[in-house]
């Protein structure tokens, strides 16, 4: 491995451990091998919802533009001097991954920019884009070179989909009250924030653990 990814692996790891301390802890529960991959698919998704979440004073849609160019000019040409979508590219190429999943998950980022409230078909294809994809592209790292049946694929897709469903809508209730106030968005359909009470509150848990079961 030649140095400026091992530097470029370890900027990842470090935004990693910078952001997120539940990330990082489960990572270290997987097989080392696996490290460096998932280190590397988190920094690039880590960026891009920095860009849609906390740049306030700069031109978003702008900068996430500018992003998604540099991305995919980076898996194209198997470099970038942005250390972090060099660690990108990286496991991009190495794992195959495909572009539908990248492709996916910038559209729910660029929906961040304008998009205020979200009907139960939106929602879904949010919830797809911007956390499930992020499950099938670590799926890619877990079953690199293992000899699966379609059916043994299409076991592991649908409960590495659920698990990162369950993950964001977790995210979506924690961050219910902020989200609302602060940057005036609503996730949830059918949900009007002023009046969220218990009973609504015990729909989203259950909703919550059957794509825990699932997965």
């Amino acid at each position: 491995m030649d140095l400026y990814l091992q530097v470029s692996l370890a900027s990842s790891k470090l935004l990693t451990k910078a952001y997120s301390t539940s990330f990082s802890l489960g990572i270290r529960t997987l097989d080392e091998k696996v490290h460096d991959p998932i280190y590397a698919i988190y920094g690039f998704v880590r960026l891009a919802d920095e860009i849609v979440d906390t740049f306030h004073d700069q031109d978003k849609a702008a900068l996430l533009q500018r992003f998604r160019e540099d991305t995919y000019r980076a898996i194209e040409e198997k470099i970038s001097l942005n250390p972090i979508l060099h660690s990108f590219q990286w496991a991009v190429n190495k794992f195959g991954m495909e572009r539908e999943l990248i492709d996916a998950f910038l559209y729910s980022m660029e929906l961040d920019l304008t998009k205020r409230d979200y009907n139960p078909e939106e929602y879904k294809q949010y919830i797809y884009g911007s956390a499930e994809v992020v499950g099938l592209m670590c799926l890619e790292v877990f079953l690199n070179d293992v000899s699966l049946r379609d059916e043994e694929k299409a076991e592991f897709v649908a409960g590495a989909r659920a698990l990162g469903a369950a993950f964001q809508k977790v995210n979506f209730l924690r961050d219910l009250s902020a989200d609302f106030d602060k940057l005036g968005r609503s996730y949830f359909p059918l949900i009007r924030v002023e009046d969220f009470n218990n009973s609504e509150r015990d729909r989203l848990v259950e909703d919550i653990r059957n794509d825990l079961r699932t997965s």
